[in-house]
Parts: C-alpha cells; sequence; structure tokens
C-alpha cells in the first residue's frame, strides 16, 4: 500500500486531547514494529513514528552512531492516540509525524522538550520553526496539490475561485478531513487564505459550501480521491502534494489517463516534525537530540529521500543544499504557514461543519 493512504486524520485525536486529557485513535491498516540494534546497551530510544522511510533511517541513525533504537511505526491517529493514553507514563521518547496541530497540542499539554538544533534552515524551514522550539521540522509537503488528468480536460485552475466555474462542475474531488491527516491543514488553508484568522472560518465554510453546490465529490483518503480521478469519476482532486508526485511518478499512463498537478492560490506547508519527550530521561533525550541532528544532516535526508521512493521520500527539504528528488518537482513559490497553536483548537469545529455540509 502506498505510504500515503496510511496516515488517518488526528482531528478527533487532538478534540479528545483538549477536552479529555487523552487522545482517541483512528484505525490503521499497517502497524509494525522494528528494532535496530547496536552496540550501546539496551535499546532506549523508542520513536513513534507515521512516516514511509522510518525504518530505513532509523536502521541508518543506529549504524552511524550505535545508538540501538526500537520503532513502532504506525497511521498519525493510533499514535497520538498512543501518547494520550501514555501521558501520564510516556513510553516514547520521540514523536515523527506530519502537521504542526498535534505538536501545538502537545506543547500546550507541557509534554515536549524544546529543542534547537542548530541546523541553518532554508527560508520555508525558518517559517516552520515554533518560536519555542518545541519540536523540529525537518522536511516539507504542501497541500493542496490539485491533480488533474490531462488527458481528459484543457481547463486548468489556477485560484480556488476557477473550480466554483461550470467547467468544474461534478469534476472536482477531495479528501474527508475526518479520515484524512493532510485535508484539515488543506481547509484550515484556504480558511486562513480567504478570512485569516479574523474571519477565515466564515469565509472558508461559504466557500466549501459553494464549492459542494458545484458537484464536490468527497473520499476518505488521498488514494480514494485518487483512484476516483483514475477511473473518471473525478478529473480533479485536491490531495497532499507528495501522494500527487507519487501517482505521477507511478500512473500508468495512456490515452486516457496522464496526470500532472499545479498548485492553487497560497499554498499551505505541511510539514513533518519531530518532537522530544519532556519527562524522557536524561539519556533519551540526548539521544533524541542526536537523531534529530542526524535525520537533518546530508546523510539523513537522503535515506530519507530513498527510503520511501513512491510514497513519503516525495517531500522538498528544507536543509539548503540538499535538492529534492526529480519526481516531486519545484516547490511552489508562494506558499503559507498557518499558526497550528491558533488552527489545532477549531480542528473539531471545522471537521464537524464539513461532515455535516459537505461530505
Amino acid at each position: 500500500m502506498n505510504s500515503w493512504n496510511r496516515r488517518p486524520a488526528f482531528g478527533a485525536a487532538l478534540a479528545g486531547a483538549l477536552a479529555l486529557g487523552t487522545l482517541a485513535g483512528c484505525s490503521s491498516s499497517s502497524n509494525s514494529s522494528d528494532s535496530a540494534s547496536g552496540n550501546s546497551g539496551d535499546v532506549s530510544l523508542v520513536v513513534y513514528s507515521a512516516q514511509g522511510y522510518d525504518s530505513a533511517v532509523t536502521k541508518a541513525f543506529t549504524k552511524a552512531t550505535g545508538i540501538p533504537v526500537s520503532l513502532d511505526d504506525d497511521s498519525t491517529g493510533p499514535l497520538l492516540a498512543k501518547v494520550g493514553a501514555e501521558r501520564n507514563n510516556p513510553q516514547w521518547g520521540l514523536l515523527w509525524v506530519d502537521g504542526d496541530t498535534a505538536f501545538a497540542t502537545l506543547d500546550k499539554q507541557g509534554q515536549l522538550l524544546d529543542y534547537n538544533p542548530g541546523v541553518p534552515l532554508t527560508t520555508a524551514g525558518r517559517k516552520l520553526v515554533p518560536t519555542d522550539h518545541s519540536y523540529s521540522p525537518v522536511s516539507t509537503t504542501a497541500v493542496p496539490a490539485l491533480v488533474y488528468n490531462a488527458a481528459k480536460v484543457t481547463a486548468v485552475p489556477s485560484t480556488w475561485q476557477d473550480l466554483l466555474g461550470a467547467q468544474y462542475k461534478n469534476k472536482v474531488g477531495m479528501n474527508d478531513p475526518s479520515q484524512s491527516g493532510p485535508t484539515f491543514p488543506l481547509i484550515a488553508g484556504l480558511m486562513n487564505e480567504l478570512g485569516g484568522e479574523s474571519g477565515g472560518v466564515s469565509a472558508g465554510e461559504k466557500y466549501l459550501t459553494e464549492l459542494k453546490a458545484n458537484g464536490l465529490q468527497v473520499h476518505p483518503t488521498n488514494g480514494d480521491t485518487l483512484h476516483a480521478l483514475e477511473t473518471g469519476q473525478i478529473d480533479y482532486g485536491l490531495i497532499q502534494s507528495s501522494a500527487a508526485a507519487g501517482e505521477i511518478a507511478t500512473a500508468k499512463k495512456s490515452a486516457n489517463f496522464d496526470p500532472k498537478v499545479v498548485y492553487l492560490g497560497t499554498t499551505t506547508l505541511l510539514p513533518a516534525n519531530i518532537g522530544i519527550d519532556k519527562g524522557a530521561s536524561a539519556k533519551v533525550q540526548q539521544e533524541a537530540e542526536k537523531f534529530i541532528q542526524y535525520v537533518l544532516s546530508p546523510a539523513g535526508q537522503k535515506v530519507m529521500q530513498t527510503g520511501d521512493p513512491t510514497g513519503d521520500s516525495l517531500f522538498w527539504p528544507i536543509v539548503p543544499g540538499i535538492d529534492p528528488v526529480a519526481a516531486i518537482g519545484a516547490m511552489p513559490t508562494t506558499y503559507q504557514r498557518i499558526d497550528p497553536y491558533y488552527w489545532g483548537p477549531l480542528e473539531n469545529e471545522v471537521n464537524t461543519f464539513f461532515d455535516s455540509n459537505i461530505k
């Protein structure tokens, strides 16, 4: 299964964290535990990760440093559920998932160790760093990438408003934010672009209602939206950039199917972040800091770029001098970062509106 199908949404998990002090889980299609052994004694660094290349990276880290790692690889929702369930007795040392809002919640709960890796970052990378350094961005994707079937259509939108035109009626699809992790950041980015923090929710709800009236189709996840594109149910899909790049790289192109990608308006950055458990032992914290340093090094970035070549490896590096893999293409020149401390608490409200009015 392509790695972008392994990420259930974490909106319910975050809502549970804020309301109950625990994180509700989501179902997962895969779960694996991997242990990389080294010469430094018993495993102490436990990594919870939802990245498709995490097994390759943890093994390479152990080989490079001698520090053994126990990897719990799963979808974002179940991992956050475990983090919440373990709040009073954390079993993890390091959390590595896409998006900012989960980390903002954990930071507010006092669960993250402030740590500044001190590694130079690109302009985009610097925008993703929280002011208190409670977590570390290590790469980024973007939402939405609009993937379309160039074999069937000639109209290519350049703005959100374009999608409300008659030529796009009944032809546009997107994911359900209650099931797809990247989709709440997509919607929050749309709302931020339309009205900012003052009126973005109402402006975004109005736009989504108009898009629904123009025949928007909602599918559970990136994989389902891409399947609808492949089978002709839709001609345009709003998804995560890595999923779009993976589709273009692996699709069986024909006279009837030729996927291409375009970015609308101000694209929202969706970083992969790493956070360290504040309650972990000094040894674990030191090992976790070394892990972040390794991931941000040229060697670590290379493993990330090769460990999941048609999935999560299709990211834009935020470390200067590291080129993205060819399949992902150039990073959008107009982009934004949504404030996770503002938008995170709104996730349940937005998803509830979407489930009631747009699905």
